[in-house]
């Protein structure tokens, strides 16, 4: 497929304005998109009205919309004929529901996206696919958007062009009911169904239709794929759109966030960390898209639709403080069950649904975001060995217990089974955190996270009484062996923390000695490794993971600074007693947010342009860890969350 192509000027892209065209259009920035979920799908939007990415029937699954990696694999466009650009988009307030507003010559239009939410379906009969207890509400299965004249008029035009299996199978469309307002396309086994007042014709895989609309008037467009079926007519439409704004308005007033004029980061961030998670196990994926480029161009393109051990203890932590316990809880018994299932061979990853094999693969016959090859499905990542599970899952144990002081038998069992495994293979080389594709090292972090898991694992024991006293006290020796090794090979002779025994470069993942509470903040090995990371790890003060020409990651590429470990470096700053240092950079970061206050996984230090898959949990769980931080601090809290 031919893909289009961008000029950049100052990292920005140039767009042309010429009519719609997914063959000749260029990309939109990765930061100007829209998200919407329904908690079980994803939707991605581009500023000019256009739904470039959609997977059905979860968020992991093939595409029906994929132009955000070829622009002929599919779009959904709903907006003001010939005009591509909007006047505003926002959220509207406390909700995932979308509203673009446009000016057209003749007058105002607003068009408003959301994936619906609506009551439980399930009374009659069980959910095949539910793993957690059911809830009050659940996806409708249905993409609505819905358009309003506010003044004047304006020329309406809506094009739907789903291609099937990441844009391998054109759509074919047929009518149904009686007259212009309903059809169905057909492919790679799904049905979609439109539903809408508009008249409807097709022109090929496209079903288009156009229609003037005169101030006061509205119109709607429903897409739908599953048996609960969609709005039959405008008043249904607004019907069932208000009750999904209202789902949200409430899920959000569940919160308890401080207030600060940071707050509404805080509150953006949570409902993305919710949008992210898959109703139906409780999982939170990385990110809802693949393949996004790390660097313009670049070949450092993965598919994060998963769920990531690692992640586990931030994001538990974070739904925690923010009064998310049922969120917390149904992602605790997630990464059990697939510890429970593991047989003490826990992978560093799995599928929202908890399944094991995540088989990568390239799709060559798309083009990728602006260029960027290849792109890949799956994530061979899942096969390597990092150390770092043991810690992630005994820490969130951990964090889960001590909402409850309570230790039952069945996490009793995973907390020995995991711990025993860490302390089996600590001594091992590893691929590390950030899944290098080149020769295993011993990491640092990885060496910490091993660390953390006897830690933690033998103040679990002495929750369990005088019985478990000796294997308390064997895991804490076997923690302080781990610590006496770190401090003996990872530090320099300037006595900062290097990325893995025997270099000297550095690494930002040590940005977590201190959050971890592997060392005081007081101690000075500690406050000289933070100093040097924010010195000579940053690019116009942002943090990179490493420096690529000293770490042999399999990749010859640069990448951009990860925002993660800009937020850390604001968290670790705040635990040395750098204070203003640290809300100079907080501040400096919540600015780097798109319009919609949202994060990819990078950012390009000198242009702010986002890389990286969008949005991406991890950013967001470390942007509520460090903006806590910092506002405990001005309250005169000092908060330590993973110690």
């Amino acid at each position: 497929m031919k893909t289009g192509e961008a000029r950049y000027e100052g990292g920005e892209a140039v767009r042309r304005r010429g009519a719609l065209g997914p063959g000749s259009e260029p990309f939109a920035p990765i930061a100007d998109f829209g998200f919407l979920s329904d908690c079980e799908t994803t939707a991605l939007m581009a500023p000019n009205g256009n739904v470039e990415w959609l997977c059905l029937p979860s968020m992991d699954s093939p595409s029906v919309f994929g132009s955000l990696l070829d622009r002929d694999a599919g779009y959904f466009r709903i907006g003001p004929a010939g005009v591509e650009v909007p006047a505003a988009q926002r959220y509207i307030p406390g909700t995932m529901v979308m509203e673009t507003t446009w000016w057209t010559r003749g007058g105002w239009l607003v068009v408003t996206d959301a994936l619906l939410m609506g009551p439980w379906h399930h009374e009659t009969e069980r959910s095949q696919s539910y793993r957690r207890a059911p809830t009050d509400y659940d996806a409708d299965h249905v993409l609505l958007r819905t358009v309003k004249c506010v003044n004047g008029n304006v020329q309406v035009r809506m094009d739907c062009m789903p291609v099937f299996d990441y844009g391998l199978h054109p759509a074919r469309w047929e009518y149904t009911g009686q007259g212009y307002h309903e059809a169905v396309a057909s492919g790679g086994g799904l049905d979609l169904h439109l539903t809408t007042d508009m008249n409807v014709g097709f022109e090929g895989s496209l079903a288009t239709s156009r229609t003037l609309l005169k101030e006061g008037e509205s119109r709607f467009v429903a897409l739908s794929w599953s048996t609960h079926g969609a709005p039959q007519n405008l008043k249904e439409a607004q019907k069932r759109l208000r009750w999904t704004i209202h789902h949200w308005q409430h899920w959000l007033d569940r919160g308890d966030f401080p207030d600060h004029p940071w707050r509404s980061y805080l509150q953006r961030s949570a409902l993305t960390l919710k949008g992210l998670t898959y109703a139906n196990t409780g999982a939170v994926a990385a990110a809802a898209t693949t393949s996004l480029p790390e660097a313009p161009g670049g070949d450092r393109n993965w598919d994060y639709r998963y769920t990531w051990i690692r992640d586990s203890t931030m994001t538990l932590w974070a739904f925690y403080t923010l009064g998310y316990d049922w969120e917390a809880n149904d992602f605790f018994h997630f990464i059990t069950d697939v510890a429970e299932k593991s047989d003490g061979r826990l992978q560093i990853m799995y599928g929202i649904d908890g399944r094991s094999e995540l088989p990568e693969s390239t799709l060559d016959h798309l083009g990728g975001y602006d260029n960027a090859k290849p792109v890949r499905i799956g994530n061979g990542a899942y096969t390597q060995a990092q150390h770092d599970v043991w810690g992630a899952i005994i820490s969130s144990i951990y964090l889960f217990v001590r909402k409850r002081d309570r230790l039952d038998d069945r996490l009793w069992k995973i907390v020995v089974t995991q711990v025993e495994e860490a302390l089996l293979h600590w001594r091992e080389p590893d691929c590390g955190m950030w899944e290098v594709r080149g020769a295993p090292q011993h990491f640092t972090s990885s060496k910490v996270f091993c660390w953390v898991a006897a830690d933690r694992g033998a103040r679990l024991a002495r929750l369990r009484g005088a019985d478990e006293a000796a294997r308390a006290e064997r895991w804490q020796t076997a923690a302080d062996e781990i610590r006496d090794d770190v401090l003996a090979n990872a530090v320099d002779e300037r006595g900062v923390f290097t990325a893995h025994y025997g270099s000297k470069a550095l690494d930002a993942s040590v940005l977590l000695i201190p959050i971890l509470g592997f060392l005081p903040a007081e101690d000075k090995r500690v406050r000289e490794t933070v100093l040097a990371i924010a010195e000579e790890l940053t690019e116009d003060d942002l943090v990179l993971r490493y420096r690529a020409e000293e770490t042999d990651d399999g990749f010859a590429s640069d990448e951009g600074t990860f925002t993660i470990c800009s937020f850390w470096l604001v968290s670790a700053l705040v635990t040395i007693g750098e204070t203003e240092r640290a809300k100079t950079l907080c501040h400096k970061l919540l600015s780097y947010a798109s319009h919609l206050q949202l994060y990819a996984e990078e950012i390009d230090a000198h242009t702010g342009r986002h890389l990286g898959n969008f949005p991406q949990a991890f950013t967001h769980l470390a942007l509520i860890n460090a903006v806590m931080q910092v506002i405990g601090i001005e309250r005169g809290q000092r908060l330590f969350p993973f110690t």
